[in-house]
């Protein structure tokens, strides 16, 4: 697997079959077999017979495939992200505990009572909408810990900010020499989000793609080209996941040094080395926020956490009692034993209504 950022020209080169999957951008929302028909117009002559290039009419757009790539996190939900193998989640939980005994051992002995109030604390993050803060902070130390802890020092031309600088100030000579912290990657990142205005979920997108480039691309992401390569992520994932997406210039009025032309070089390439599959399925979303959330009590960063309101209650009874009429409705449909009907019922008993004062 090398790097997919080549341009292929008719006739002297035939586009390669490409993984099943894909996605959707509003940047890239032609159809494969119209491009490649649009390219046929400039050269009559190159293929004969469509055939030659497997043009099917019928071919589905980008959006309807699913790609299959053994062992890729970004696509694999059972593949263990790569951020959470390099975070050193392990030696950051003996410190805690050790600090913890260190902490017991000074307090002085007290009578812990038990909470006699009737109220219920949640944290303020869920799958659905994840608490905007403490994600960016997870994604920050993502980025950090693969800074830190890559292997090599592989790059590409269009993500060096030594030739493709943010601002005009001067870059020095050992700009790639020094890994950034955390709290600088999230100043960073924190400071896009703000200005475009995005989503918590754009953050976990982001993190996908990021991950999926490092892949692809089978370069490493190093203090020069770090901020390039977030840019790029998050320009893709907001473009993917918001309805209403952030133009490339309104980044170059965050960035004002940027210049729209880099912007859209650097996406076009950013896409190309993704084979253009932006598709995140659901299951890997799942698996990136779950890991975040491991990241997150490892490295205590705290998620809020507020009282359980009557409505929230009410909320989370009607998706509980939806999941449980799903369970039944597939085990009705499957015409299990009643041996089976047994077990499935005493794992899933029905439980009253709760009664939130």
């Amino acid at each position: 697997m090398g790097n997919k950022h080549g341009c292929y020209c008719l006739p002297c080169v035939k586009p390669p079959q490409r993984r099943k999957g894909g996605g959707k951008t509003s940047s890239t929302n032609h159809h494969s077999s119209s491009h490649i028909h649009q390219s046929l117009a400039f050269h009559p002559h190159a293929v004969q017979e469509e055939d030659a290039l497997d043009i099917s009419p019928d071919l589905p757009h980008i959006g309807d495939r699913e790609y299959f790539e053994e062992g890729d996190p970004t696509v694999q939900p059972a593949s263990g992200t790569i951020f959470l193998t390099k975070s050193e989640i392990e030696d950051a939980r003996r410190h805690r505990k050790s600090n913890h005994v260190v902490d017991q051992r000074q307090k002085p002995t007290t009578v812990r009572r038990s909470n006699t109030c009737s109220s219920i604390y949640v944290d303020d993050s869920s799958i659905s909408q994840p608490n905007l803060k403490t994600t960016i902070k997870c994604v920050s130390l993502a980025v950090y810990y693969h800074i830190k802890n890559r292997t090599m020092s592989r790059a590409m031309e269009i993500f060096d900010e030594k030739k493709y600088p943010l601002t005009k100030s001067t870059v020095s000579d050992d700009y790639n020499h020094h890994n950034p912290d955390h709290k600088q990657i999230y100043k960073f990142i924190r400071m896009l989000f703000n200005a475009a205005q995005l989503t918590s979920e754009c953050a976990i997108v982001m993190l996908v793609y990021l991950e999926r480039l490092l892949i692809n691309a089978e370069i490493d992401i190093m203090p020069g080209n770090w901020k390039r390569i977030v840019l790029g992520a998050i320009l893709l994932s907001s473009k993917v996941w918001d309805d209403q997406a952030v133009w490339n210039v309104d980044y170059c009025q965050i960035l004002r040094d940027l210049t729209v032309e880099d912007m859209n070089e650097m996406e076009r390439q950013f896409l190309e080395i993704l084979d253009f599959n932006i598709n995140v399925p659901s299951s890997v979303y799942a698996k990136y926020y779950f890991d975040l959330r491991v990241l997150a009590d490892a490295y205590e960063l705290s998620i809020p956490a507020e009282p359980l309101s009557r409505q929230r209650a009410k909320k989370l009874e009607a998706f509980s009692k939806d999941m449980e009429s799903n369970s039944s409705s597939a085990i009705n449909a499957k015409s299990l034993r009643r041996a089976q009907s047994d077990m499935i019922l005493s794992v899933f008993p029905k439980f009253d209504a709760a009664i939130i004062s």
